[in-house]
């Protein structure tokens, strides 16, 4: 395996290709500088150095992007499934032939370790494979016969689509909104956040690259609060997707009124675990341990609440602190590292200030609990004990490597517990007691559980949360019920009684 000395000069070789130039929007089947000119810059989370300069997308931009959507969609609705299934597994199949590169770039722009980044790139391509199969079945519908008529429903795209991803894994998600997006039939434009824009142009020239007609899926960079608010706004727009944060999803819903907007909001989460006394405790600490700590803990299904059994309680908090004392923290392009930087400086300051909040609602930082010092955004991994569910570390979403531990009594006060949140996204219960599982999963307020396992990825499965974690579901046909229409179509046997009206006696 390459060592770090060799990935960074990749990244040497990136850095020189990103700076001599301004990163620009991708529209109608070719890169297109912004209009106005404005720029901002991007910085790399390893030591906040600056990748380079991005522009930032003006009302204009947006506007060329969503016409160039607008004006693709016919002829991208029309074509035939099993055309545009070929289209999207020649994507697959480049995506996988850059992988090391996307994953190199994710790296760098977002400060996720390149052991978890280069899986990443990989799903993104399984992405565009599975709904590459699925786009010649993408309009079946039912058959619903009547006495005296056949009713039968089909299904259409809704349009040119907006799909506006996150700075946690972007590549990875941006493709399990796009590939159901563009395998329904709909075209995209696609603004990535602001603090991770080079893998959503890297994605958009590697599809028009693939054999996808220009206008089909664009690419616009820019501000969530100027080109975000533009692309929810722009009336060619007939549905918005949107990862992110709550705040901003109840702000999308809002912009999206005037026009009628369809929207789907895969949005926060504050996950609990719920170990129980009878769990596998080595296995249960396997999954909590990675399920708050990879991925910087920047990932909406993290289980950042542990709901443990008092009479486990200190034996699994001293395991656990155990572990965390050994994960390795560093430069993300090293092999070895397992935690990397937070993605910005205002993200770090966020993350930090919790720690503060702790000390001051009366709960123990029992490990980690400081930033560290020296260039980029890094923090210990950290584990908060003698916590209760009305701390601000239990009800706000930390999103970083900071986990907050809750005892409990019993099954009744554990589904309290972990229900006791505004947030409904995952859950995770962890005991050998079959009966009790599946009373904690139907009780648990929350769109996907898991019991006995960390967060696995089915494909078909529906992917979604409750509350003020989201609405809608992703994954399987669950995509396509937001991307598509439903219509029905009634016909006649011509022998039923029509009422006539004028007709006289």
């Amino acid at each position: 395996m390459p060592r770090i000395d060799e990935r960074l000069q990749a990244v040497t070789g990136l850095a020189a290709r990103f700076q001599s130039a301004v990163l620009p929007h991708f529209i109608n089947g070719r890169p297109a500088p912004g209009v106005s000119g404005a720029t901002f810059e991007s910085l790399s989370p390893i030591d906040n150095s600056p990748i380079g300069s991005v522009d930032a997308g003006s009302a204009a931009d947006i506007d060329l992007a969503c016409q160039a959507a607008a004006n693709a969609f016919d002829e991208w609705k029309a074509m035939a499934g099993g055309e545009r299934r070929r289209i999207l597994r020649k994507i697959a199949d480049a995506i996988e032939a850059n992988a090391k590169e996307i994953a190199l770039i994710e790296s760098w722009d977002c400060g996720q370790p390149l052991k978890f980044m280069s899986k990443a790139a990989i799903r993104g391509a399984e992405n565009f494979r599975f709904f590459a199969d699925r786009a010649p079945s993408a309009r079946d519908g039912l058959s619903l016969p009547a006495e005296q008529h056949v009713n039968f429903t089909q299904r259409q795209p809704i349009g040119p689509i907006a799909v506006i991803t996150p700075w946690n894994t972007p590549f990875m998600l941006s493709t399990w909104k796009i590939a159901p997006a563009l395998a329904a039939g709909c075209t995209v434009v696609h603004k990535p956040a602001e603090w991770s824009p080079y893998t959503a142009m890297l994605l958009a020239e590697i599809a028009h690259d693939a054999g996808l007609p220009p206008g089909v899926l664009n690419c616009v960079q820019g501000l969530g609060g100027q080109a975000g608010r533009m692309l929810t706004e722009h009336p060619a727009i007939k549905a918005v997707a949107f990862i992110g944060e709550s705040l901003t999803g109840r702000r999308i819903i809002k912009q999206g009124a005037d026009t009628l907007k369809r929207v789907h909001l895969e949005l926060g989460g504050k996950n609990p675990v719920i170990v129980f006394a009878d769990a596998d405790l080595e296995r249960a600490l396997d999954a909590v341990v990675f399920m708050i700590f990879s991925l910087n803990g920047e990932r909406c299904t993290s289980s950042s609440r542990l709901l443990i059994e008092k009479s486990i309680e200190r034996r699994f908090i001293d395991r656990l602190i155990e572990r965390v004392s050994r994960l390795k923290v560093g430069n993300p392009l090293d092999p070895d590292t397992e935690i990397g930087p937070l993605i910005h400086p205002e993200h770090h300051e966020k993350v930090c200030g919790f720690f503060k909040y702790a000390i001051e609602d009366g709960a123990d930082i029992v490990a980690g609990g400081s930033p560290i010092e020296g260039p980029g955004n890094y923090v210990q991994p950290t584990v908060i004990a003698g916590a209760s569910n009305r701390m601000r570390i239990a009800r706000q979403e930390i999103f970083g490597p900071v986990l907050t531990v809750i005892p409990f009594a019993g099954e009744d006060e554990a589904l309290r517990i972990a229900n006791e949140t505004e947030y409904g996204l995952a859950g995770y219960i962890w005991s050998s007691d079959a009966g009790r599982a599946h009373r904690m999963a139907q009780g648990l307020d929350v769109g996907m559980v898991w019991v006995n396992s960390e967060n696995n990825r089915h494909l078909p499965s529906p992917f979604g949360g409750m509350k003020a974690s989201g609405i809608g579901r992703d994954g399987g046909d669950y995509s396509f019920e937001f991307y598509m229409e439903t219509k029905n179509i009634c016909v006649a046997f011509d022998r039923h009684r029509i009422p006539r009206m004028g007709a006289g006696s």
